[in-house]
């Protein structure tokens, strides 16, 4: 029962960090109906301002407040100066301009700080609590717990948080209404980009830092932002913590399944489910006049 626990704790802990990637996939779909490719890029970039602050001998806490800063007034600009222009094109012509912004982000990363492994430290220590989750791990829950809150806040009870989700909802409704659009629209990519940021800083303590970072975090925080439903953040943050959760156990119980195999085998998982509910599990349907 101890060792159950235990694989639990730690997929629960990685299932914190795909929870908390999926909250700023789902931020960038609610505000313009398409997933970012680029999320993890921007997440890592985001961590290696939070690196060069340290190297500058900032305090821990105020580099990482300085990045989540940085991190959500690129996400503005970078809606504002770019991805309006293009908002009326095609489905394809977002995904060429987010896998060049993957390229271009991923190619300077490495151009400024090169593509060495370098460590990152811990916001939360090292230590564990009772030989089953470590201090970094229960404060990832926490963080994500502390982010779905304040989103939860946000979205109910402030006056821009409707606003957006009568924006997510109906754009051209919202629009007749003199909501300001475009405006929260790139508050939107603002806020998924700080929350990209944080789940940057919590990761890279466990991984360590360099530009490839995120690539195998975030295929399965793409997969938790879908299996929740990607209109629901309540829903990525369970996906997320689901995901993690059945990677830790079939790593542990199933025979002959490793490292390799254990994110397929919870994809297939994943597969059963969106078949017999499609929109997710807390996503909303939509429906089409035909």
């Amino acid at each position: 029962m101890e060792l159950f626990v235990k694989y639990f704790l730690s997929g629960l802990a990685t299932g914190g960090i795909y929870a908390c990637v999926a909250l700023s996939v789902v931020m960038i779909y609610k505000a313009i109906g398409h997933v970012n490719f680029a999320q993890g890029e921007m997440a890592t970039l985001s961590t290696y301002f939070a690196f060069q602050g340290i190297v500058w001998g900032a305090p821990l806490w105020l580099a990482f407040l300085g990045s989540l800063v940085l991190s959500f007034v690129g996400g503005y600009l970078l809606e504002r100066l770019i991805f309006r222009r293009i908002s009326g094109a095609a489905l394809m012509t977002h995904v060429v301009m987010f896998i060049g912004l993957f390229l271009l982000i991923n190619s300077s990363m490495g151009l400024i700080w090169d593509f060495s492994v370098k460590s990152f430290p811990s916001p939360f220590g090292q230590g564990q609590i009772g030989g089953l989750i470590g201090y970094h791990q229960v404060g990832m829950l926490a963080v994500t717990a502390g982010a779905l809150l304040a989103l939860s806040i946000f979205y109910q009870k402030t006056r821009i948080g409707l606003a957006m989700r009568g924006i997510a909802a109906n754009p051209e409704s919202a629009k007749l209404v003199g909501i300001r659009v475009t405006h929260l629209t790139a508050l939107g990519w603002g806020i998924s980009s700080a929350l990209g940021a944080i789940a940057g800083i919590l990761i890279a303590p466990i991984v360590f830092l360099d530009p490839f970072m995120m690539l195998g975090v975030i295929v399965p925080s793409f997969a938790g932002a879908v299996l929740g439903g990607l209109t629901s953040p309540l829903g990525a943050v369970i996906g997320g913590l689901t995901i993690g959760i059945i990677e830790s156990l079939i790593g542990a119980y199933v025979p002959r399944v490793g490292i390799e195999l254990k994110l397929p085998i919870a994809m297939a998982i994943i597969v059963c489910v969106l078949v017999v509910k499609p929109s997710g599990l807390l996503g909303a349907r939509i429906l089409k006049r035909v």
